[in-house]
């Protein structure tokens, strides 16, 4: 079927599901979002350097592990919806409150707080929409999903461009309170996970509770594997997303709107390309996809991160974007047809955030190797995305997948 037949085939109480969940990854994404649009800012008024705020980058990676464990357990043990609808208020309160940060050292304590919270949000949403919908759309809907983090960099590119010039970057977490509203939706049109419903007589007994910890021993290689997988995947994405807007602020020098102007580019590039390889999987599989995607991003780097102009570096970052977070696309479903039944929001979500934490290096890592080589962010930015991509590429390859898996099963 074509996307448009596809979606047509949703329920509303499926359709609801969905638009619950890519709605709290996209403003989830959008709070993360906002603070690589004024590290520079945040450096000013502190009198500190770019990399010390860029580390605030790598401690809200650092603690998403502890929410994914957190947020994954209680929805593995009391649904899906209800832990949605805590996380979506915590991580808009965290914004909040980064807004008010009196000090560098307070905001980087609330950044690490937001990483709970964020870390908690991709797990839940990821298991609520892929078990909610059918199995023959799971390739649509994950390039969709997904792409649910690129509207909201969309949209903290367009919020750099207009808040911040006129009233700072503390009126940029203000609005990242705004999400909190999206909790009232939830509770009013959203429905519980038929998967879990199913399966919530079993986890009430004690039994259950034996099987869940033999099902994470029975698994524990393929556990490992994933965190591997995603730890590749985490690089790649932080690796050419996280400091190119201060790429284009520092070595190319461009102003607040050009930078935003190049970001909205290249969110389109991966909005297209998350939805476009997503659908692909559901052709050629999941692991065909992402290879795929992970191998064309190569010969988009020159132009990407090397290139003179501000056109033709837009252009390179919609190529670039396309690629990788087309190969993203991907993962909603992959993870989450892997996943075991009893513990998938647990599963899935820890692999994830605990990629992110042996990536969570990466915004430092990039960020020192420019001040140390004149502000050569490009260099920085293109020796750390070659090793991402072919780590991506290779790790994919060794793996399996269990395209269409029947989650009732």
């Amino acid at each position: 079927m074509s996307p448009v037949a596809q979606l047509k085939t949703l329920t509303p109480v499926q359709r609801n599901a969905f638009i619950a969940s890519f709605l709290g990854w996209m403003l989830d994404a959008f709070d993360f979002f906002v603070l690589i649009f004024v590290i520079s800012d945040i450096a000013k008024e502190f009198h500190v350097k770019n990399s010390d705020v860029s580390f605030a980058i790598m401690l809200t990676l650092a603690f998403r592990p502890l929410g994914a464990l957190a947020f994954g357990w209680a929805a593995d043990r009391y649904g899906r919806r209800t832990p949605l609808m805590i996380n979506v208020i915590c991580y808009s309160i965290i914004s909040l409150l980064c807004g008010f940060a009196p000090t560098l050292t307070i905001f980087l304590c609330l950044r690490a707080l937001f990483g709970i919270a964020m870390g908690g949000e991709w797990g839940l949403g990821a298991s609520l929409a892929m078990e909610s919908v059918p199995a023959e759309t799971r390739g649509l809907l994950s390039g969709i999903l997904q792409e649910g983090y690129v509207v909201g960099n969309l949209l903290a590119a367009v919020a750099y461009a207009v808040i911040s010039p006129r009233f700072g970057w503390r009126a940029m977490f203000f609005v990242g309170a705004l999400p909190a509203l999206l909790s009232l939706f939830i509770r009013s049109r959203v429905q519980e996970s038929p998967v879990w419903e199913q399966q919530r007589r079993a986890r009430e007994t004690k039994a259950a509770s034996a099987e869940t910890g033999g099902d994470m021993r029975k698994h524990a290689g393929l556990f490992l594997y994933l965190v591997a997988l995603m730890t590749a995947f985490t690089f790649m994405s932080h690796g050419t997303q996280d400091i190119y807007p201060l790429f284009l602020k520092e070595q190319h020098k461009f102003s607040p709107h050009t930078v935003s102007f190049i970001s909205i580019i290249s969110n389109f590039g991966a909005l297209t390309g998350g939805i476009f390889f997503g659908s692909l999987s559901q052709r050629i599989g999941r692991r065909k996809a992402i290879i795929l995607a992970a191998l064309l991003a190569l010969p988009m780097i020159p132009l990407w991160a090397f290139s003179p102009t501000a056109a033709l570096l837009a252009v390179g970052a919609f190529l670039m974007q396309f690629m990788v977070q087309g190969a993203w696309g991907v993962i909603p479903a992959h993870l989450s047809e892997l996943a075991p039944n009893a513990m998938r929001g647990t599963f899935a979500g820890l692999a994830y955030q605990l990629g992110n934490l042996l990536s969570s290096v990466n915004g430092p890592l990039q960020t020192r190797l420019a001040e140390r080589n004149e502000n050569n962010y490009g260099g920085a930015l293109a020796g750390v995305i070659v090793i991402a991509l072919l780590c991506v590429a290779g790790v994919t390859a060794a793996g399996r997948e269990a395209r269409d898996v029947d989650f009732a099963e």
